[in-house]
């Protein structure tokens, strides 16, 4: 039998010891391979989950309170479930909070409870921590409540809702969705609209994704996050006047795109530009996949740096820097930013040979050029949300 790991196995301690024996859930980190601000614009995105984890252990309580800690923050929250409290308060239970009172909403059944909380998902990094806690959560109070097969594209739903809503970040869909149904060694192809799902086998050779946590999030992230899903509706908007079947950028065709030259403003041409070519992009990139064909593959990812960086204006000097060291090693098939940009991480499709170069040319760009130290892990591509059978 498979020992737990080491997260899960001391939170099973620390609940047992403060409540007794409780029921262990889990979601997972992601990265987005392809397909970067292409969800809130109904588009198409290809991330995987990764090995890194939050873990929810978790036992029903009596009356409507829901108590709430972390390990990783030593912090301590409660809410009662028939009083919401207020919303945007700048924490980390705006997350949790907003996730239970959402699912009563879509009419799940949810008790109180005691919950513990532990994640190995860097916070701030750009893996979607958030997503991941929102899943487990959501996972874990629908499983408390007597859900056995609790609606999952609802609690993807709920997830997202109370990101926008409760935390005020205007996110997609694609953190929760991937959350929620990711296999292992697959990838998975969303169309944003339809909610439709196409599971993409990773079978990569020799060939491994290094992700690089560049340990830096600028402080306009947020902010900025918003503003460019702001510019996108925008535009959509002003091309809807002239062809109505426009509901967002993912309706646009490059024949309205191109008859637009002279009647969008520049900045927002060049939005549009990044999403159109990045749903494509994307399309293109599980084509290549299903072939094989590592080398198309690379070059889909780089160019939607370039696209990112240059039209969409999310990356920052420490996402650029960690691409064009590894861009510039022998093995390496592409590499781009992940994520919604100003910091957080890059990932590398290279050959698992080149891993310890690509570090170590990252690493030394890193010295030269700023204060911090990236760090690096290889992932396998990992499944969603899931109970853990108890180990005794």
């Amino acid at each position: 039998m498979t020992s737990e790991p080491a997260p899960l196995q001391y939170l099973r301690r620390e609940f047992a010891g403060r409540f007794g024996a409780g029921r262990a859930f889990s979601a997972p980190g992601r990265v987005n391979l392809i397909g970067e601000h292409t969800d809130y614009n109904d588009g198409f995105v290809l991330p995987m989950a990764i090995e890194r984890r939050t873990y929810v252990v978790g036992a029903v309580r009596p009356g409507r309170l829901v108590n709430v800690r972390s390990t990783n923050t030593s912090s301590h929250f409660s809410f009662d479930l028939d009083h919401p409290g207020p919303r945007h308060r700048g924490s980390w239970i705006d997350y949790v909070e907003g996730t239970a009172q959402t699912m009563i909403e879509r009419g799940f059944a949810v008790p109180g409870a005691e919950l513990l909380v532990s994640s190995d998902i860097p916070i701030g990094s750009g893996l979607s921590s958030s997503a991941a806690l929102e899943v487990s959560v959501a996972y874990a109070l629908a499983r408390l409540g007597g859900s056995t097969a609790p609606d999952r594209v609802a609690l993807a739903l709920s997830g997202q809702t109370a990101e926008n809503e409760y935390v005020g970040a205007r996110v997609g869909i694609m953190d929760q969705f991937i959350a929620a149904f990711a296999e292992p060694g697959a990838a998975l192809l969303i169309d944003c609209r339809s909610l439709q799902r196409t599971l993409v086998p990773l079978e990569l050779g020799s060939a491994r994704v290094l992700i690089c946590d560049t340990r830096v999030k600028h402080q306009i992230a947020a902010s900025a996050y918003n503003q460019r899903r702001t510019q996108c509706e925008l535009a959509a908007t002003l091309l809807r006047a002239e062809f109505p079947q426009v509901r967002n950028l993912r309706d646009v065709t490059w024949a309205q795109f191109e008859w637009s030259a002279d009647r969008l403003p520049e900045l927002l041409r060049r939005r549009c530009r990044h999403v159109l070519r990045e749903n494509e992009r994307t399309l293109l990139a599980t084509g290549a996949l299903g072939r094989g064909d590592l080398n198309r593959v690379g070059e889909l990812l780089s160019q939607s740096h370039e696209s990112l960086r240059d039209d969409y204006e999310v990356s920052c000097a420490e996402l650029d820097v960690a691409v064009d060291a590894a861009r510039g090693e022998p093995g390496v098939y592409g590499a781009r930013m992940t994520g919604g940009g100003f910091g957080g991480c890059t990932i590398t499709l290279l050959e698992e040979s080149a891993i310890e170069r690509v570090r170590a040319a990252i690493s030394a760009s890193f010295q030269r050029q700023f204060a911090v130290r990236p760090e690096f892990f290889v992932s396998n591509a990992s499944g969603g949300v899931q109970e853990h059978e108890s180990p005794g």
